[in-house]
């Protein structure tokens, strides 16, 4: 993420109009010896990696102890707060390979693969086309979902490889406070976080939608128990409503002046112009 944040920030400096870049670098004091710092330590970052492919928690994580999840499901039942349990046998969860939620997973939430890919090859890393189920698989394994947040993340990063699961970790993350699936922490207030995840998680994730390289790029994958998905977005001066079924994409862009736009709908690349209707086949 640091990686991410300067070689994003070095390509803001790039773009930016001579007179602008240059008020901003004197209203921050910007000096260029510091774009060039910037610059080597985003490609100097280290990441640990352990075993085959697996990126580390943090360096060390492989010499922590396996846990006996199935031991410990049989014992207790729910153990979304493993915490708690093994500090009420006197042990301490910092000695096991275990997460309370998502954490390297959070990489797959925050960034596409081909943003990975590219940061992973800056640093010199490789990134095989395997890298992101395996580290899925992985750490779901090892990860008690004891944050309703948990959810909204494993949810998402299972959207493409295992849509039954996510929709269930969704339908859950849904129901956090209707439900309080963590046993009355919701009386102490409620979880808006998983809140808005699961509505993002619809607006984004299952819609395929991000912004990039100049255009907005859609790749619907709805899982079967959602039939249909209809929203409106607001890109570069454009209100689009969206439709989008087990088998079509429909975009509608309402009337107005705002120039054209790309739009990418899988590898295809169209320009929608204000007050046009496009369809795709899913």
């Amino acid at each position: 993420m640091a990686v991410w944040v300067l070689w994003r920030a070095l390509e803001i400096v790039k773009i930016l109009p001579d007179d602008r870049r240059k008020a901003l670098q004197e209203k921050l004091g910007l000096r260029q010896e510091e774009l060039n710092r910037w610059e080597e330590i985003s490609h100097k970052m280290r990441v640990v990696f352990h075993g085959d492919g697996i990126i580390s928690q943090f360096e060390g994580y492989d010499h922590l102890k396996e846990l006996d999840w199935e031991g410990y499901q049989k014992k207790y039942g729910n153990i979304q707060r493993l915490d708690r349990i093994l500090e009420a046998e006197g042990d301490t969860p910092n000695r096991y390979k275990l997460s309370k939620q998502a954490d390297v997973l959070m990489l797959f939430y925050l960034l596409s693969a081909d943003e990975l890919r590219e940061i992973f090859q800056r640093l010199n890393y490789p990134f095989e086309n395997n890298t992101i189920p395996k580290n899925i698989d992985y750490y779901l394994a090892r990860t008690s979902h004891g944050s309703t947040l948990s959810r909204v993340v494993h949810a998402w990063v299972l959207a493409r490889s295992r849509r039954e699961l996510s929709w269930h970790l969704f339908k859950e993350a849904l129901e956090s406070d209707v439900s309080d699936i963590q046993g009355g922490t919701t009386s102490e207030g409620i979880h808006l976080g998983a809140m808005a995840g699961t509505v993002d998680l619809v607006q984004r994730c299952y819609s395929g939608g991000e912004t990039r390289q100049d255009r907005l790029q859609l790749n619907p994958y709805l899982p079967s128990e959602l039939k249909e998905l209809r929203f409106d977005i607001l890109y570069r001066q454009h209100w689009i409503d969206l439709v989008i079924t087990q088998k079509r994409l429909t975009l509608k862009a309402r009337s107005g002046t705002a120039l054209p736009i790309k739009v990418g709908f899988r590898d295809k690349l169209v320009e929608l112009k204000a007050g046009e209707t496009m369809e795709f086949d899913l």
